[in-house]
């Protein structure tokens, strides 16, 4: 297997001396390209802050982030705006459209920006819009979709320039639970039929049950690991509930 993303002792500080809060603790763990990896943990136990060091929006403290044998830590602020727009794909919370830009546009804009030749923008745009299934929202702008199409909409402008690595925040978060499904029917095809390595951290159980593996984190630290392997979702669902009650935190939705 390829390693996409490989994090060592990675370490996350804020405050000054005497009042110090250790966000990150000494977080270690690989990504194999392929995964789909959930990182799961109680309010306030470091999870997003995981996410917002290896998606580059802040910088650790200490350890190391390797993306495709590339220590991105010690890129330089140029460098490391060209890796992230190239290299790494984002899905968070509120979709973060373009309001005066049709689905269509908000997608290939990112492929604009790259400077792709504008013959093949459309043919996958299409394509990206068919995994997504949103083929009939392109034309349409921000305000015109539900929550769920503009997700949608929002994990197809991530997934369209072929990042390495799709990092997803809360995906589901504002979203009702039959558009939840939908998001993660979608998330589920792009890592079974395209290979799409996705690292999302959720607090919430059925959402994390969609993942192939999931890692806890308590206190800025390591807690336990879920495989999902053979497991039915339905199976996968009950162990982690097992694990978010002996953490302490939201369960999240039913099945």
């Amino acid at each position: 297997m390829e390693t996409i993303l490989q994090v060592e002792h990675l370490q996350k500080y804020y405050g000054i001396r005497g009042s110090v809060t250790r966000a990150i603790d000494d977080v270690s763990f690989v990504v194999e390209k392929g995964e789909f990896v959930g990182i799961m943990g109680a309010s306030g136990s470091g999870k997003t802050t995981l996410l917002n060091c290896i998606a580059t929006i802040d910088t650790p403290t200490a350890g190391h982030i390797t993306v495709e044998g590339r220590d991105i830590t010690r890129l330089r602020s140029r460098e490391l705006s060209r890796f992230r727009r190239e290299r790494l794909g984002f899905v968070f919370q509120d979709s973060n459209l373009l309001d005066t830009l049709t689905a269509f546009e908000n997608i290939a804009l990112a492929l604009t920006i790259q400077k792709v030749p504008t013959a093949q923008v459309e043919p996958r745009v299409a394509e990206t819009a068919r995994l997504l299934g949103i083929t009939d929202c392109l034309n349409k702008y921000p305000y015109q979709m539900s929550g769920g199409q503009r997700q949608r909409a929002a994990a197809a402008r991530a997934l369209i320039t072929n990042p390495a690595l799709i990092l997803a925040d809360e995906p589901t978060g504002a979203l009702d639970s039959k558009s939840a499904r939908l998001l993660l029917d979608r998330f589920e095809a792009l890592n079974t039929e395209t290979h799409a390595t996705i690292l999302m951290v959720t607090h919430d159980a059925f959402t994390a049950s969609y993942c192939r593996r999931i890692l806890f984190i308590k206190d800025g630290r390591p807690f336990t690991e879920l495989i999902r392997g053979g497991q039915e979702r339905k199976a996968f669902f009950s162990k982690i509930i097992e694990v978010v009650t002996v953490l302490g935190g939201d369960s999240g939705d039913v099945l």
